[in-house]
């Protein structure tokens, strides 16, 4: 079965500010939404996407980052060292980004696909993104992390953009461009 694309919530929908329910089981369910998540990600482009980007609930997310390829369910930071300053950007929040400071290595635990538990060991823009990915787990944008007057820069930004999505979400269609590095 060919996984489907997904319309992806824009800032404003209610559910990128809800935390995240943790995932009982794995089931066939959740594979088949972590394949239509892969494939909404790689279509969009971008690096990684949340369950609660594509109106889920699940405590789920996928990255793509310089090779390192994941779906982590119930992913927790279970360490962090040192300072990385970097742009980011979101999905949810298409064409605005800005200088963000986070962790520069994380320690990520969660659960795989294939129920087995998973360790991972991250550094530079694999740990942006998983710490990235995490706070939208936790109802918190990147945006969230700035001074109140550069949020508000971005929030403008915002403003200006969202006027290209009337119904507050992104209808992602195949992408011939290449994925974000």
């Amino acid at each position: 079965m060919t996984p489907s694309l997904l319309d992806i919530r824009l800032f404003g929908d209610p559910i990128l500010r809800q935390r995240t329910t943790p995932v009982a089981a794995i089931t066939d369910e959740l594979r088949a939404l972590v394949a239509s998540m892969f494939a909404t990600m790689d279509a969009a482009p971008g690096q990684g996407l949340a369950a609660p980007q594509v109106g889920r609930s699940e405590r789920l997310c996928v990255v793509d980052v310089e090779g390192h390829r994941a779906a982590l369910v119930n992913p927790v930071i279970t360490a962090s060292r040192g300072r990385q300053r970097a742009e980011d950007g979101c999905l949810s929040l298409p064409g605005v980004s800005a200088q963000v400071e986070r962790a520069a290595e994380v320690v990520v635990e969660a659960t795989g696909l294939d129920g087995a538990p998973l360790r991972l060991e991250a550094a530079g823009a694999l740990a942006f993104c998983l710490q990235h990915e995490i706070d939208h787990l936790e109802g918190r944008l990147y945006f969230d992390h700035l001074s109140l007057l550069k949020r508000r820069q971005v929030l403008a930004a915002w403003e200006r953009e969202r006027v290209r999505y009337p119904d507050g979400r992104w209808h992602v269609t195949p992408s011939r461009s290449r994925r974000r590095a």
